[in-house]
Parts: C-alpha cells; sequence; structure tokens
C-alpha cells in the first residue's frame, strides 16, 4: 500500500516537472492559512481576477482610444473600469477567493486605468499644446497614483477602514477624466491657454491630493446587507434617472465634491481646534 502510495507521488511529481518543464510559464505558487496551519496552494482564483483583467483592459482600450483622439470613448472606457474595479474585491470576499496575487494584480490594474490611462487622456486632449510642461503634468500625476497605491499596499493591516489617506486613485481619475469629457461635450478648443493651463492646475491638484494626507470618507462603514426604508430605493432610482440625462456633468460634479470634501473638513477641523484653543 506504502508503495503504490509513493507511486502515485512519484507519478504527480513527475506530471508536474512534465507541465513546468513544457509550459514557457512559471506556475503560480502562493502559501496561505488554513485552519492554524500554512499552506501552499497552486494557481490563483479566476472569477475576481476576471474583473481585474476587464479593468485592465478598459484601462488600456483608454489610452488606445485617447491617441486616436476618440476622448468620449476613452472617459467613458476608465468610468467602466471604475465599477470593474469596485466589483473585484466584493466578489472576491463574497465567494471568499481573496488572495495576495489577486491583490497585487488589482493594484497594477489600477496603476493602469486610472493612472496611466486618464495622463495620456488629458494630454492627448490639451496638454500637450503646454509643451514640455504638459508632459511634465501628466507624468507628476502618473507618478502620484504610483506613490499612492504603494502606500495603501503598505498601510492597509493598519490604517482605520473608515478613511482614506488622500485622495483614492479612482476618484482622481474620475476628477480628470469627467473633465475632458465635460469639456468635450461643451466644445471647448483644447489648444486655448486658458483651457489648458486650468486642466493642468486641476491634473496637478488631484496628483498631489493622491499623496496627501488628507483624510477622506470610504464609506466601507455603510451596511448594504440591512433593511433600509422604501424609500431609499425610490431615491436611488430618482439618482439613476438625473444621472443619465446628463453624465459627464453629474459624474464631474460628484467626485469634484468627493475630491474637495477632503481639503474642506480639514480646513473646518483645523478651524475648530482654534477656536476650542482660544
Amino acid at each position: 500500500m506504502n508503495e503504490e502510495k509513493q507511486s502515485v507521488t512519484n507519478n504527480d511529481e513527475h506530471e508536474e516537472q512534465l507541465g513546468e518543464s513544457i509550459l514557457p510559464i512559471d506556475e503560480h505558487v502562493e502559501e496561505v492559512a488554513e485552519n492554524g496551519r500554512k499552506v501552499r496552494r497552486r494557481g490563483v482564483y479566476l472569477l475576481p481576477n476576471l474583473f481585474t483583467t476587464a479593468a485592465l483592459f478598459c484601462g488600456f482600450y483608454s489610452a488606445v482610444a485617447a491617441m486616436q483622439f476618440k476622448f468620449e470613448h476613452a472617459a467613458i472606457a476608465i468610468f467602466v473600469a471604475m465599477i470593474l474595479d469596485g466589483l473585484d474585491g466584493r466578489v472576491a470576499r463574497l465567494t471568499n477567493t481573496q488572495s495576495a496575487f489577486g491583490a497585487e494584480y488589482d493594484s497594477l490594474s489600477d496603476m493602469i486605468a486610472f493612472g496611466f490611462a486618464p495622463a495620456i487622456l488629458c494630454y492627448s486632449w490639451t496638454l500637450h499644446s503646454l509643451g514640455k510642461a504638459g508632459w511634465m503634468v501628466a507624468f507628476i500625476y502618473v507618478a502620484c497614483t504610483a506613490l499612492r497605491l504603494a502606500r495603501f499596499n503598505t498601510q492597509i493591516s493598519s490604517s482605520d477602514k473608515r478613511y482614506f489617506t488622500g485622495l483614492p486613485c479612482p476618484s482622481a481619475a474620475a476628477v480628470v477624466t469627467g473633465m475632458t469629457w465635460v469639456c468635450t461635450d461643451f466644445g471647448l478648443y483644447p489648444a486655448e491657454p486658458g483651457v489648458s493651463i486650468l486642466a493642468a492646475l486641476i491634473t496637478a491638484g488631484v496628483g498631489i491630493l493622491m499623496v496627501s494626507n488628507v483624510r477622506y470618507h470610504s464609506f466601507k462603514d455603510l451596511d448594504f446587507k440591512g433593511r433600509v426604508p422604501f424609500v431609499m430605493i425610490f431615491a436611488l432610482v430618482l439618482i439613476f434617472a438625473v444621472a443619465s440625462i446628463d453624465p459627464p456633468k453629474t459624474l464631474l460634479s460628484v467626485f469634484m465634491i468627493y475630491a474637495t470634501s477632503g481639503p474642506a473638513l480639514a480646513l473646518w477641523r483645523l478651524w475648530k481646534r482654534s477656536k476650542t484653543a482660544s
């Protein structure tokens, strides 16, 4: 019996070695904790990573569309990526398929969809008219996104879940993207110095907010599983109806309010402290 088990084990190891020798890509092996002990698991979870891959594709498509001057398509792709980015983590938690691989993959996808893609969109639309200053602003935004994600990943276990430190990169991307989409709808000439300078200031501003210590409410403490009054569902229907009338202006307004809420609340707290101290 032991000889049969040993033979099966040897066959499995032989098949694994054969598969690894044939495949040009190494198999992912992850060490996880199960029942108080560490276990090595081979492979990755499919479902949550499908959403992450779809968000990554939207970011890539947005950059390609922006370079082809299809600014509306590029903007819509980034907002679709935001929806997919919000779903992948929730799907992973609901199906108990969280993994370190998924967390890292999600950050890399965010870097493309909410860092690189919005910078390319804004640069292709108007920042290029500023010359070197334009691509410098675009690079500052991309670098701030990378720094924001790196800081978030290192502080995720110790930070207060109710708040984000710095503006979340999807919200920053929504401001830059919404600005481009609204101005395109209005038919503003992107090469106008006033338009380019305003776009540069907003792009650099949200980039700085991402790496700032300004706190933003995360809304993670909201209970989506509990019961709510019927009127809440009716209110949501009205919100969706209003948003569908003019999506660019609605989305830009919502995320501009959120982006400015952090500094506004920080200033209000400082004023309240100074008043108490005096």
